[in-house]
């Protein structure tokens, strides 16, 4: 069951195309002038525009055939075609957990029984993951049916009910450049584009239109969710400036396979997602996507440990606890973890997991000093008979009161790839609904929408891509309320502040001079009262929660 949520409010229309909101964003500005410090409260005015038409999404990734790729897809087949399975344990059904946008609520507001808890996918319209179209391309030529089974992630009587469904579906040959990746990949590379780079890359454009109309979709977004790439150099005259990245390619020189992908998505006018670790997006990339107005995103998908170093040393800090040394081990045997056995390819992976913690560190200048930080080590092992249960063992060292140490040991075993596919899924939908909202600044005549670099994304990333001179947020919660306020802010309403003075003071100050409520009727948009009478609604905002099949 979907709801169906309504703003009563002055300040939301509702239109046959759009959700239009009147909003005030408050912010504060801090002057610093020595040891003072001068608070300013801002409000900037602005009109928020949501279209209220979903569209039907294709969705391509680059790496199809992969363990996230197999994965993925085959979980959404499974939802959609309502799938039960038995297992040792007793009987399964397809369900979309692990993704925020499908299985997390978010607190609409307050209602006569408390707290209003809604779906986070039904704030906004949005596409539903049962809808989207996939296509890809894969190094390997082998079908998603059997692709699924290599992967080693799904129970076989579940594999078996999916196989008639994925047998056809084939990886489009894909971009292979072998100094990128580790040389163990070599053995899978039996469906890859040949030609100059500059033909490869007209050939990924020819297949993004070719999925685009025959699958009849409205729209395409594109996600690398293929192996992890060495890092490329950023060289002045190659790939800093978008001209001088179109020149390189056409001239042949060093650009890597996932650069070359997000190229031809954005020439095609769509988004691109990279979701591995590697600097896919060089500045030269950057500056393509802004100068066509197309949404980038990235990069690494923050899916189990280290989306757990997001929430716990966030807690630590925020407690005046004070992280010393954070050592963070892993051993997998999927391929992922094969192909970072390499060292160029493990060094990619640890520079995007080192980092989450930084921002956390540097809020809190009692515990840190100018530049300090803790000990942070990271380890991968490639262990192949784990499979894709991944293995992740922490060791969280901090300072306490008096000098006192106090150690926190984790240890976290997990389907790699089933905490990566519902990411997959909230990155391309998000995407697709930042596609679908436009602001107007109070004083400004035109509607224009989100950065380029989408940083909204940040949730779900390891390394957040965002606009140059844009603080980069890591902390779990934060990047959360960010998106939950940016929906908010599209319906009118004002974020979740957590105060509740309405149950902390002597007096309800807010209802001490309204009676009792006993019922609310929509159709009316009147409230009845315990003393029988009725009064109309008031201009503060309201929401009508409706249930529908």
């Amino acid at each position: 069951m979907s709801l169906q949520i309504h703003i009563n409010s002055p300040n939301v229309t509702y239109t046959d195309a759009h959700i239009v909101a009147q909003y005030s964003y408050q912010t504060t500005s801090v002057h610093r002038n020595g040891n003072k410090l001068t608070v300013t409260p801002c409000t900037t005015e602005m009109t928020l525009r949501t279209e209220r038409r979903v569209p039907k999404l294709g969705v391509m990734l680059v790496g199809w055939g992969g363990n996230n790729g197999a994965t993925v897809t085959a979980a959404v087949l499974a939802n959609k075609l309502r799938l039960t399975w038995k297992t040792k344990n007793g009987e399964k059904k397809a369900n979309y957990y692990g993704s925020f946008l499908q299985a997390s609520t978010v607190c609409l507001g307050s209602g006569l029984e408390g707290d209003v808890n809604v779906p986070f996918c039904d704030l906004l319209p949005m596409v539903h993951p049962n809808d989207i179209v996939f296509d890809g391309w894969d190094i390997s030529s082998m079908d998603l049916a059997s692709a699924m089974e290599r992967a080693q992630v799904l129970d076989w009587t579940l594999q078996e009910q999916l196989r008639p469904h994925m047998r056809d579906m084939k990886p489009r040959p894909s971009i292979y450049i072998p100094e990128f990746i580790a040389a163990n990949q070599e053995s899978r590379a039996d469906n890859v584009l040949t030609g100059t780079m500059a033909e490869q890359v007209e050939q990924i454009r020819a297949d993004i239109r070719d999925f685009h109309k025959s699958s009849s979709v409205d729209k395409v977004i594109v996600l690398w969710t293929a192996n992890t790439e060495r890092f490329c150099d950023v060289k002045p005259g190659v790939n800093d400036t978008a001209q001088n990245l179109l020149a390189a390619i056409q001239a042949g020189a060093e650009v890597s396979p996932s650069t070359l992908f997000a190229v031809a998505s954005i020439l095609e006018g769509c988004a691109y997602i990279n979701g591995s670790p590697q600097n896919t997006f060089v500045p030269g990339a950057v500056e393509l996507a802004v100068q066509r107005g197309v949404f980038i995103g990235g990069d690494d998908f923050k899916s189990g440990q280290t989306k757990i170093k997001s929430v716990l040393v966030d807690f630590l800090v925020s407690a005046g606890i004070k992280p010393t040394a954070i050592v963070s081990y892993n051993h997998l045997g999927n391929n992922d973890g094969k192909n970072l056995s390499a060292p160029q390819q493990f060094r990619s992976k640890e520079i995007s997991k080192s980092n989450v913690v930084d921002d956390i560190v540097q809020s809190n200048p009692i515990l840190y000093k100018p530049g300090e930080k803790p000990d942070h080590c990271v380890v991968i092992k490639y262990v192949p008979y784990v499979g894709d249960s991944k293995r992740a063992i922490d060791e969280y060292t901090s300072e306490i009161m008096m000098g006192g140490i106090n150690t926190i040991a984790l240890h976290n075993t997990c389907e790699d790839s089933l905490l990566a596919s519902p990411i997959i899924l909230d990155l391309v939908i998000l995407t697709e609904l930042c596609q679908r909202v436009t602001f107007r600044p109070q004083g400004k005549e035109d509607f224009q929408s989100f950065h380029s670099v989408l940083a909204l994304l940040s949730f779900l990333c390891k390394a957040p891509l965002v606009p140059s001179g844009t603080p980069i947020i890591n902390a779990f919660f934060r990047q959360r309320a960010c998106i939950e306020n940016v929906m908010r802010a599209c319906l009118g309403l004002p974020p979740q502040n957590h105060m509740l003075l309405e149950h902390k003071l002597q007096r309800n100050f807010l209802h001490s001079q309204t009676p009792h409520i006993n019922s609310y009727t929509a159709t009316s948009k009147k409230v009845s009262l315990s003393n029988g009478n009725y009064v109309p609604l008031t201009n503060g905002i309201c929401a009508h929660i409706d249930g529908t099949a």
